[in-house]
């Protein structure tokens, strides 16, 4: 059974600790067992945290930035082994977990820069003899609570920023992709961070809840379903504490008649299918204005179902499997409920279903609604609605039903269909003529109305102001 990490002690579970198995999802092979940590686990890695904070917090800006800069090449030592582990326990496709990776460290370089990120303001002469200075402070016990699709990347937008600002932390990855934050934390010790900076508890629900309630955590920063995240915030911020929470997604790609097909095709399919459609960013909805929809569903269909389904490992596989066998077939009865509804279905990926591990091919239905449940709710599969648009307008109207404003895109050649939709459509990350419209780690994940629950996003500059305080110092001498 995988250990926890407290201070720098790796302990194992005590005996009778109940355990949940770690897939592979491409074989539905039983891996691992992580551990259901209880309240007692979870206090003893805050107290941890909490013990190494007052020398962690004074230790100067440049040894913590010389230690993120060793961290970083350390990462990047392991780059293919953390790419492995990705692949080996959540199924996506070796080149999605290299990416993933990639985004993972890029906010390891975005930490580095704390020297700039972490400076104050002075103001000389606020009135006779009278200067004013702002500083920042370190806030002090921070956690993360992970979700399973992004095991290496979503761990490294929280703790890095956090810590580089001297504040320590408890990660609570998920309990179904363990695997990455347990070797995130080997190599965070291996870069010589001191013990209690970083510490790791594995669980569930009771773990996480644990977490919101600890009056030592001074903030929480999640990413999950919107339901949950909306729970986080809740109870959290009740008990006195800054949040980030970030939901889900019902994301639509806007197609204008004018598109470049043979650029829209291609990124619809990366957007609908990558990750498996395991991620907050996918398009979930293509809606087709005027008469692109003649023009787009025939190739759409043909490459879509070329796709290659397969164990994420192997050379040409294009879609890996899903988590689980249980999510898998939700993802499923959504399909069926939407030709229910009245949807067409234009490929179906079930036919994979009926192979080893927990795989559903791409599949794509037309002439879907906001009415119907596949229209509106966030599926988390690889499951493209194509919906019918007479305008512009009408287009951003239905995106703007939706209760989740994550991300929006638009593929045209026109700058002033771009600008208004840019201007107009309601979500906190917007493309225009790309498939995913995922920020840089200098810029925040600025997720909108249900997708977000909050004041400050995860990672840029947001990031920082999140995991430090304010202190205003006014002098006459």
């Amino acid at each position: 059974m995988i250990p926890n990490l407290i201070g720098s002690e790796w302990r194992a579970p005590a005996d009778g600790t109940r355990s949940l198995p770690v897939f592979n999802p491409a074989t539905g092979e039983v891996i691992e067992q992580v551990p259901l940590s209880t309240d007692r686990e979870v206090d003893a890695a805050v107290s941890a945290a909490a013990a190494a904070f007052p020398s962690w917090s004074r230790t100067a800006l440049m040894e913590r930035v010389r230690l993120m800069f060793r961290y970083k090449a350390v990462l990047e030592e392991h780059f293919e082994e953390l790419a492995s582990i990705v692949t080996r326990h959540h199924g996506k496709t070796l080149e999605e977990s290299r990416g993933e990776v990639r985004r993972g460290i890029e906010v390891v370089d975005f930490a580095c820069g704390a020297p700039t990120l972490l400076q104050g303001r002075t103001l000389r002469d606020v009135s006779g003899g009278v200067d004013q200075d702002l500083y920042r402070y370190p806030i002090g016990v921070c956690a993360g609570v992970p979700p399973f699709n992004f095991p290496v990347m979503i761990p490294l937008w929280m703790y890095p920023l956090a810590v580089v600002a001297g504040n320590t932390f408890v990660l609570k990855p998920s309990d179904r992709t363990p695997l990455g934050g347990q070797r995130l934390a080997e190599l965070f010790l291996q870069a010589g961070f001191p013990e209690g900076v970083l510490n790791l508890v594995h669980g569930a629900g009771e773990a996480v809840d644990a977490l919101l309630r600890h009056p030592k955590v001074a903030a929480i920063s999640f990413v999950g379903s919107a339901p949950v995240a909306r729970h986080v915030y809740e109870t959290a911020a009740a008990n006195g504490k800054r949040v980030q929470a970030l939901g889900g997604a019902k994301n639509h790609i806007v197609i204008m008649p004018d598109a470049d097909l043979e650029l829209t095709v291609p990124a619809i399919l990366n957007s609908a299918f990558g990750n498996a459609g395991e991620r907050c960013l996918s398009g979930s909805v293509a809606v087709a204005v005027g008469r692109a929809a003649d023009a787009l569903l025939d190739p759409l269909r043909d490459a879509a179902s070329r796709m290659v389904v397969g164990p994420g490992d192997q050379p040409g596989v294009q879609i890996g499997p899903l988590i689980r066998a249980e999510h898998r077939d939700k993802v499923a009865g959504y399909v069926d409920k939407g030709v229910a509804e009245g949807a067409q279905l234009v490929v179906d990926g079930r036919h994979e279903m009926s192979r080893p591990g927990f795989f559903l091919g791409p599949t794509i239905l037309d002439r879907v609604t906001a009415g119907m449940t596949v229209g509106h709710e966030e599926i988390f599969g690889p499951v493209l609605s194509v919906a019918r648009a007479a305008t512009l307008d009408d287009a951003i109207g239905q995106a703007n039903q939706m209760a989740l404003g994550n991300m929006a895109t638009i593929f045209t050649q026109s700058g002033r269909s771009a600008r208004e939709f840019r201007e107009r459509v309601e979500a906190g990350m917007t493309g225009i003529n790309v498939p995913i419209a995922q920020p840089f780690a200098f810029f925040p994940f600025s997720g909108w109305k249900g997708s977000f629950y909050g004041d400050l996003h995860v990672h840029g500059t947001d990031g920082i102001d999140f995991y430090t305080r304010k202190k205003v110092v006014v002098t006459r001498w």
